[in-house]
């Protein structure tokens, strides 16, 4: 093979009038193929440098061929004006063809250790394709439109040039640009002619301008892809129009001008160059090189292709140097068989054709077309066509009565349980059908997002089957809570795991607010946690945030509970959302201690501490350049923000326009740098002038977490929401990019859509708000769709594209939070604590400033004492009420809950439950509130009118906040929580505790088939021949009465007779209507049970008269006389506010 190149013949092959240039060339890696590009829009193949002709194919559209890439399998090709791309194999059938849905401005070539392709749409979109299947494994949007995508040689990045002459390196595993400053460049000023890479050098050509008009560059600009640093240009007089690499030389291009000069030149000795002159009458418009550069080949505008060969003058060299793959010629018809006609020829004689596979017209069901004519109509019925009649063209008749009834239902699938009560699941038929409930107006609220409500039976909110509307593994949160239309963002907040993070950790800190929403949001994402799909209810959030609204004044915070059309929940959330924001910032805020979490940020020290954690995830750390138009005069200042209110354009703009962009990156990127005029006096020039106020942040300092407020006010704001031709406006990714000094930052960050909240407006106008939530936990478990509707106590799973659609005007955007890619999993929370402190248990906290030492009835926990997994305890709760229950009676003369009573904590006590201090309770707390307590419940609860107060109580007050630590600590710690009616007790408390860790002696003490479920006072009279509760409740002694029932039911299950005597304790306790009987007098004891008719048990444990308790506890087993007894405070009447209430515990 000689050191030169010589032009062979051209290849030249038209059937077409006009001649069709050459658009496209590849050679092909595997076979002696070299594929050409028409500007009709075919595909042709050329064998051997003969120029033999192959298969021809169109690759879609009616233009030129713009790209061709050939792989070892199949060949890559789009044209101009194709609406997709596609993969053809050798011998011309289509293996996939993938339409984005806009038009593919190019693809890149295809790396030799991958199957994927990257491509570009005139969107802008950034895809990657897979090129065996045409699959869209990854999808982004483009800074602009771009022109050449091309793969360096070590893999590591592929780079991009637009039209406006930037070139920028992307990773290919997020299609994502370069996270620092040097991943994009302005290479040419009017745009990008072509781009070539080696292991470490880009070089590309482009246009530059010349008298106003785009320009050939004359200069080949080569750059250092390790730092993007221009290095020393190569001159080509006659202006560069296609420029490629040798692939076994990787410092050596070929650099070929439209008039045809060649230039073959080595970068690395760029004294070493060989010229030649194509001899061709037109211009060259496609210049490929094979693998082995054994040829070079120039298509023309003229439809002729011309070759440069190395090899020697008479010697024939396949393209690639090596005969490689056998090619795939088309197969050969066989020939008729030769028939001799005559009169008598049968014509059977002449045959049919045999085939071994499926014939192309063997349409599958699912190829056929629908027609309105197919299946035909069903037919009238006899009875209607007898009495038929007919007017002009019209023909109608009455419906006789034997067709008359359910009409146009069709039984698709067995009805649905209702599924409001519990109770009231055995009384629903499956059999009756019911009607399809997908809907297709845009108008109508689909049902996931339409407003529910809780109802209230005669056995109470417990009965309500939260699970009919919650089939997932994630808890919603129920309503009819004042200001629980916080539920949406406190959902959000939860399921963003850096806040999330946040909260959970500032719950094991010693805060010193009693009113702390940045704690509250951490024991209710704890709850949210635990749940794992049970229903919750955020009543402590609620209630902080009326606390801290009425204290800072924010009245328009609180939610009364009036449903009314003119109360705008959207507006509320937003004025919340930022309060809830400042909120966090000022009570996470351990100035100077603040842990560092950003990974980029300098450590803190202290000259300059970090600020507050929520700052660093939300905060916008920006600068205002102020700009006198008079004198121009500049000043900056310091602004930090952590919301983006969104600023709409007054009208509608052209899509073209930059500055006005009515997509929502546009919309987005304006209301970050928000610039503004406004008019003032200049104390420069010291006149009344006009200033203009824009926001500076470079790209890299925006934050980790964007909290957005949609600012949906009005019609003409919302119209930009709305969905245009299957067009959505917002898109679960957006790149950003900040802007310095005026000039827009070439560095871009990708940010993904989180959640957001919505505000859904009813027909009635009536409004509420459902949060939208890509769940993380849903994308670690590989759920194919994470988006999940959080309607309250409704959760659904739904797809991104249902989640992202605003159909109609029912639909309103108020608050979005998006989450920083490149930074998401670099954030460092190991700084935070992440365990509670333990000790408290072993702290006597107190804020009575008359704490009577002769009430003190707890004996606060030792260290030695403290719990572990499986520790027994004891615990009973006293409540008052906040708020009546609101009822409504109906004309028929029943009543419905509208509203049940709010009940707050006012006590609690827990007990040891092993030990030697078994029965001695460690913690024995009166709750302050500091809200209006509506009815103490004296009769049920035993709280008096001042035992609340810290300046009148004489007993142990503590923070809710404190005993809700307390609580949440036992729970952290695995400890099996004992009582009577629990269920009700941590509803109120507001803590979910594992079933497995709570044993529930109305549960031990319970027979299915009886349907009631007995009082621990009936309990402890019946099996302990203990009377309680005779006048007042004490949580002790109903706690320690648990405790005692528990040990019981052991013993009994031990010996295995608790079976037998629960059925006689049912037996014998309707005599008594599940009563104790009332005692003669306040002296006299209660008599004592009924003696059993059963057989005893054995160990001489019998029910009924006897000594229940002779073997089950030893004497001194309980040391009651450690515990104190409770004053007894005389009531006058059955309630001393003069109200009947029930008995709300059911005991």
């Amino acid at each position: 093979m000689s050191a030169t190149y010589h032009q062979l013949p051209p290849l030249t092959y038209q059937r077409d009038v006009l001649p069709q240039p050459i658009t496209a060339l590849s050679f092909d890696p595997v076979s002696d193929i070299l594929w050409s590009g028409t500007n009709s829009g075919h595909v042709c193949a050329n064998y051997t440098p003969q120029g033999l002709r192959g298969v021809h194919y169109p690759v879609g559209g009616q233009y030129a061929v713009k790209r061709i890439v050939a792989t070892d399998v199949n060949v890559v090709a789009c044209s101009v004006t194709s609406d997709g791309i596609g993969a053809w194999g050798k011998g011309g059938v289509n293996n996939w063809y993938f339409k984005p849905g806009d038009q593919i401005s190019t693809f890149s070539n295809k790396p030799p250790n991958s199957s994927a392709i990257a491509a570009a749409t005139v969107t802008p979109e950034l895809l990657l394709l897979n090129t065996q299947t045409g699959a869209v494994l990854r999808r982004t949007p483009a800074p602009s439109i771009l022109t050449h995508l091309h793969y360096t040689a070590s893999q590591s990045y592929f780079v991009s040039g637009d039209a406006d002459g930037w070139v920028r390196l992307h990773d290919p595993r997020d299609l994502s640009s370069r996270s620092h400053s040097s991943g994009a460049i302005k290479a040419h000023i009017s745009g990008i002619q072509g781009i070539e890479t080696s292991s470490t050098l880009l070089y590309t050509i482009g246009l530059g301008v010349r008298q106003g008009r785009p320009y050939p560059d004359s200069l080949v600009k080569t750059y250092d892809l390790r730092n993007m640093k221009p290095l020393l240009p190569i001159p080509f007089s006659a202006g560069p129009a296609f420029i490629t690499r040798f692939s076994n030389r990787p410092t050596t291009l070929a650099i070929t001008s439209s008039q045809g000069l060649v230039q073959i030149v080595d970068t690395s000795n760029p004294s070493t160059n060989e010229f030649y002159q194509l001899t061709t009458p037109s211009y060259i418009t496609s210049v490929a090189v094979s693998p082995t550069a054994a040829y070079m080949a120039f298509g023309d505008s003229d439809g002729a292709i011309h070759l440069l060969s190395a090899a020697e003058e008479d010697a024939m060299l396949p393209f690639n140097g090596f005969d490689g793959k056998p090619i795939d010629w088309p197969d050969t018809a066989e020939p008729l068989p030769e028939i001799e006609w005559s009169d008598k020829t049968p014509l059977n004689s002449v045959g049919m054709p045999y085939y071994n596979h499926l014939l192309l017209s063997s349409w599958s069901k699912d190829l056929v077309p629908a027609s309105i004519y197919f299946p035909p109509p069903a037919k009238i019925p006899q009875q209607v066509l007898n009495s038929i009649k007919v007017n002009d063209t019209i023909a109608y008749a009455t419906l006789p009565k034997e067709l008359r009834g359910r009409r146009n239902v069709v039984a698709s699938a067995p009805k649905k349980t209702g599924g409001r009560f519990r109770s009231g699941r055995a009384r629903h038929s499956d059999s009756e059908p019911v009607t399809p409930t997908y809907e297709y107006a845009p108008d109508t609220i689909p049902k996931c997002y339409r407003k529910v409500e809780i109802e209230y039976s005669k056995f109470g909110v417990e009965d309500f089957d939260f699970g009919f509307y919650n089939r997932t593994a994630f808890s919603g949160l129920e309503t009819h809570i004042l200001n629980s239309y916080t539920n949406p963002i406190v959902q959000v907040m939860h399921y963003t795991m850096p806040i999330r993070r946040l909260a959970k950790s500032h719950i094991t800190t010693d805060c010193p607010h009693e009113h702390c929403l940045l704690c509250e949001l951490g024991f209710v994402a704890r709850m949210l946690e635990d749940a794992q799909g049970t229903n919750c209810q955020a009543s402590n959030f609620c209630k902080t945030v009326g606390v801290l609204a009425q204290m800072h004044n924010a009245i328009e915070l609180i939610d009364y509970g009036r449903e009314s059309a003119d109360l705008n929940y959207a507006h509320m959330i937003q004025m919340f959302h930022r309060f809830l924001v400042d909120r966090l910032s000022t009570e996470g805020n351990s100035f100077p201690h603040n842990p560092t979490l950003l990974p980029d940020a300098s450590p803190a020290d202290l000259h300059s501490p970090a600020p507050a954690p929520i700052t660093q995830l939300l905060g916008i750390d920006a600068k205002n350049i102020i700009v006198c138009s008079s004198c121009h005069a500049l000043r900056e200042k310091e602004n930090m923000t952590h919301l983006i209110d969104m600023i709409y354009p007054v009208r509608k703009q052209p899509t073209n326009d930059p500055t006005h962009g009515t997509d929502f990156v546009s919309i987005l990127r304006n209301s970050l740098l928000r610039q503004t005029t406004h008019k003032a006096t200049c104390q420069t020039c010291k006149q009344f002038a006009t200033f203009e106020t824009r926001r500076s942040i470079r790209t890299r300092d925006l934050p980790p977490v964007l909290a957005v407020n949609a600012a949906v006010h009005n019609e003409e704001a919302h119209k930009f929401w709305r969905d245009q031709r299957r067009q959505m406006f917002l898109q679960p990714r957006v790149e950003l990019r900040g802007q310095i000094e005026g000039m827009d930052d070439p560095e871009t960050v990708v940010y993904e859509l989180r959640a957001m909240v919505v505000q859904v407006v009813s027909k009635d106008a009536k409004s509420h708000l459902v949060a939208l939530v890509k769940v993380p936990e849903a994308e670690e478990s590989q759920d194919p769709e994470p988006w999940f509707i959080f309607n309250d106590f409704l959760v659904q799973n739904m797809t991104e594209e249902e989640a992202l659609s605003f159909p109609s005007t029912w639909k309103i955007p108020a608050v979005l939070y998006l989450e920083r890619v490149d930074i998401r999993q670099r954030l460092d929370f190991t700084k935070l604590p992440d365990k509670m402190d333990p000790t408290i248990l072993c702290r006597d906290t107190n804020i009575a400033v008359n704490r009577d030492l002769r009430a003190i009835k707890h004996e606060s926990l030792r260290y030695e004492e403290l719990p572990r997994p499986g520790t027994l305890i004891a615990i009973d709760a006293e409540f008052v009420s906040m708020q009546q229950e609101e009822t409504e009676f109906r004309s028929d003369g029943t009543k419905k809950v509208i509203r049940p009573a709010r009940l707050s904590l006012a006590r609690v006590s827990v007990l040891r439950g092993d030990g030697p201090k078994e029965g001695v309770p460690f913690i024995d707390d009166h709750i302050h509130t500091s809200e209006i307590i509506v009815d103490y419940l004296t009769e049920f609860s035993g709280i008096k009118f001042g035992d609340l107060d810290p300046n009148m109580s004489r007993y142990t007050l503590t923070p809710l906040k404190v005993v809700y630590k307390k609580l949440r600590l036992l729970v952290d710690s695995g400890c099996i929580f004992i009582g009577h009616g629990l269920s009700k007790d941590f509803r109120i408390i507001n803590i979910f505790v594992p079933p497995e860790q709570v044993i529930d002696t109305v549960d031990l003490y319970y027979l299915e088939n009886r349907q009631r479920r007995l009082s621990l006072r009936f309990l402890t009279w019946f099996v302990l021949k203990e009377n309680i509760q005779t006048d007042t409740h004490d949580s002790i002694e109903d706690a320690l009465s648990a405790l005692k029932l528990y040990k019981v039911h052991l013993q009994l299950e031990e010996e295995g007779a608790f079976d037998k005597k629960l059925d006689e304790l049912y037996r014998e306790g309707r005599q008594y209507n599940f009563k104790p009987p009332a005692p003669a007098g306040v002296q006299t004891n209660s008599p004592a049970p009924p003696s059993g008719t059963g057989s005893p048990i054995p160990g001489q444990i019998a029910m009924g008269r006897g000594t229940f308790l002779q073997q089950a506890f030893a004497p001194g087993q309980y040391p009651l006389n450690a515990i104190a007894t409770p004053p007894f405070f005389p009531m006058q009447g059955p309630n001393r506010h003069g109200y009947g209430h029930q008995n709300w515990r059911n005991r």
